[in-house]
């Protein structure tokens, strides 16, 4: 089968060994990613990093004069990511918008969150992907025979071509500077050799000004947004003590749709209020694109039909269970929740995937609701 034409199996380079995962490095960067499961102390470090960076530039000497501090988390949710996309361009028009200090992004969240992150400058552009690419740039189908024997249904180098058209060097440096002034922008992608959740500190990577600083941001949205099976993994070149090897990384969605921060990550923080002691006070936006209520489908009882309706079923529960985990994360910590989602008002059914007629109307309906004033939810539905 291997040599049918056309069909030929992808070749890749040698897996990271067991137990070295924490030490493999891209660009040999100290604080390029983390890796949650494994503790989370170099994100502690950063996060610290970050207040005194934030403190220095504001000329803030203790953390009882910092300002709330503003955190955005955008999840997954392919086509649906327009109508985050479409919230975020309505509320800089509404005018509350603010200057968000942590953003982190999964899936097609990754996509967003660079623009999210740099503000209503950007806006333009966010509202473009969404709603002026169709999906001759983001994908290209294969041939059945050849998407079985290959790594994927679809090829998504349209889609990087797509990403490395927005994500220039203007776009890099400006991040870059943002860094700088202590806010930090986070991208999640699943390593499915060592089967854990990887954290991009795509800020850390962009002032390093390393050679391949911008290719491997480019290469890390790509990997958070490769739904497995649709799009191809996107592989990463890593050295381990020197020694070459090869990370197959995937959709963040695999592990989590969205993330905010892990709980263990502001244990500190819990015991400096029940001891009364000053922290800084936050407020935590999620837009979760997609729906949070069932979808009901008739079920043909079929073996494809019953499989898919399981895996979209999963999916889904991730998806809520997600904005569960946050709430409850927020809820200790005193940070205040704010929830975004699609409601049963949208009912447009999608044609065929990222159908530009679906995509720019869910903008609008993410536009139209928060131009008057978007009703954050306190708390997620059904808790």
């Amino acid at each position: 089968m291997a040599t049918l034409p056309g069909c030929d199996v992808p070749d890749r380079g040698p897996p990271v060994p067991l137990g070295s995962t924490a030490k493999a490095t891209v660009l040999g960067l100290k604080n390029e990613r983390f890796f949650p499961a494994s503790g989370t102390g170099p994100l502690e470090s950063e996060f610290m990093a970050a207040m005194l960076a934030q403190m220095k530039a504001r000329g803030v000497r203790s953390v009882a004069d910092m300002p709330k501090l503003q955190f955005l988390a955008i999840s997954g949710g392919g086509e649906n990511g327009a109508f985050g996309a479409g919230l975020l361009c309505g509320w800089t028009a509404q005018g509350t918008r603010p200057v968000f200090d942590l953003v982190t992004g999964v899936s097609t969240g990754a996509l967003s969150a660079p623009f999210a992150f740099l503000g209503p400058e950007y806006d333009p552009q966010l509202r473009a992907v969404y709603t002026e690419t169709d999906a001759s740039q983001i994908l290209s189908k294969r041939r059945l025979l050849a998407a079985v024997f290959s790594d994927a249904m679809a090829d998504n180098e349209p889609l990087y071509r797509t990403i490395s058209n927005y994500l220039d060097e203007r776009m890099i440096r400006a991040i870059a500077a943002a860094y700088d002034a202590g806010r930090l922008l986070l991208i999640g992608s699943t390593d499915l050799d060592a089967q854990v959740p990887v954290i991009w500190n795509v800020g850390a990577i962009a002032k390093s000004g390393h050679p391949k600083a911008v290719e491997t941001i480019r290469r890390i949205l790509l990997a958070s947004a490769a739904i497995p099976g649709a799009f191809p993994p996107t592989m990463l070149d890593v050295t381990v003590d020197g020694k070459p090897y090869q990370e197959m990384h995937v959709d963040g969605g695999a592990f989590a749709q969205t993330f905010l921060y892990p709980s263990a990550l502001t244990d500190n923080r819990r015991e400096r209020k029940l001891r009364g002691q000053p922290v800084i006070e936050a407020n935590a936006y999620v837009i979760r694109n997609g729906r949070l209520d069932p979808e009901y489908a008739a079920v043909e009882r079929r073996t494809l039909g019953i499989v898919g309706r399981a895996i979209a079923t999963m999916i889904a529960a991730s998806g809520y269970n997600d904005v569960v985990r946050i709430y409850n994360t927020t809820l200790r910590d005193g940070v205040d929740y704010n929830l975004a989602y699609m409601g049963r008002d949208f009912d447009l059914e999608l044609k065929e995937p990222f159908e530009a007629r679906y995509m720019r109307a869910l903008f609008d309906y993410g536009y139209n609701k928060a131009v008057h004033g978007y009703n954050w939810a306190k708390r997620p539905p059904i808790i």
